[in-house]
């Protein structure tokens, strides 16, 4: 296929990209940095300004030729303080560009076949209690509410385009993502649990995360929302337990939530906070994971 890709040059894009590559798909990479890729068109571009999409514009034109488009844009939730105008950052990144590419994508006489547009498990708010499955309702906090808008945008898309949403969990990769960061400090044996522990790990190995959506462009029975995440999460001390045995370091230093909370503010509740997040649908359609436990995910990311 011919695919326009948003939002893919970070942490799930360094699979992703060769992954398609191999497969045999033909990829323009959208970015707002000049890049250059081996074997792809990069295209240098703002999604998230509506200029982007005008008439003749190369993004127009890109999005004409593409039978499936990929959407994961978005600026990182839990990297700064929520300021106003980080806030506004978060959103314009999700919901502006998205909304601008279903326009583009309504108004288009060759529309593409497939969007597959990201979401996150913060679409359901948090809790140490509940369990959520594709079917619960959105949260009421900021995340909640953020998540609800940014679906809402790609929902605006015509029938004739298959839709597929991934609500998102924490995406497992040595190379970035929340993995990457606790690697420096647990192989240094400074390792542990933040905040209370208690807190939910609704995670995905970035291999499956990108198998989704490589499926997801092939397969038509792959409509409609669903939860990226692996089968079975898990609390915040079983996971740095498991990396922690993973690395054989110890894994029993806390790192207090009022330390995360002086150094991200507002967006340490991401950490702070979780949610029990079940992939119901894929596994009734039988989505084959390559990594359904926490030590297979583990092992699959640090052997890269």
């Amino acid at each position: 296929m011919r695919l326009l890709l948003l939002g893919c040059t970070g942490l799930v894009g360094r699979e992703l990209v060769p992954q398609l590559l191999a497969a045999g798909h033909t990829l323009t990479v959208v970015s707002r940095q000049q890049r250059q890729m081996a074997g792809v068109t990069c295209l240098q571009a703002d999604p998230a300004r509506q200029e982007s999409w005008a008439a003749g514009s190369a993004l127009q034109q890109a999005l004409e030729q593409s039978e499936g488009v990929v959407n994961l844009a978005g600026e990182p939730i839990a990297e700064k303080r929520w300021t106003p105008s980080h806030l506004e950052v978060l959103r314009r990144s999700r919901i502006d560009t998205t909304k601008h590419l279903v326009a583009a994508i309504n108004a288009s006489p060759t529309p593409p076949q497939v969007l597959v547009s990201a979401s996150a498990v913060g679409f359901y708010g948090t809790s140490e209690t509940a369990s959520f499955s594709e079917d619960s309702p959105a949260g009421a906090d900021v995340l909640g509410k953020l998540c609800a808008q940014w679906e809402a945008s790609a929902q605006e898309v015509n029938p004739s385009t298959r839709l597929v949403i991934t609500r998102i969990g924490i995406v497992l990769a040595a190379d970035g993502g929340a993995l990457g960061k606790m690697l420096p400090i647990f192989r240094a044996g400074f390792g542990g649990p933040i905040g209370s522990g208690q807190q939910w790990m609704s995670w995905i190995a970035r291999t499956d995360l990108c198998g989704l959506i490589a499926a997801a462009l092939t397969d038509s029975s792959l409509q409609g929302t669903y939860n990226a995440t692996a089968p079975n999460p898990v609390s915040m001390r079983e996971f740095c337990s498991e990396l922690g045995r993973a690395l054989r370091r110890p894994s029993l230093l806390p790192v207090p939530g009022a330390v995360l909370k002086l150094l991200l503010g507002d967006g340490a509740e991401v950490v702070l906070q979780g949610q029990q997040v079940l992939p119901q649908k894929l596994q009734a359609q039988q989505f084959p994971f390559q990594a359904p436990q926490l030590d297979q995910a583990l092992a699959l990311s640090l052997k890269g």
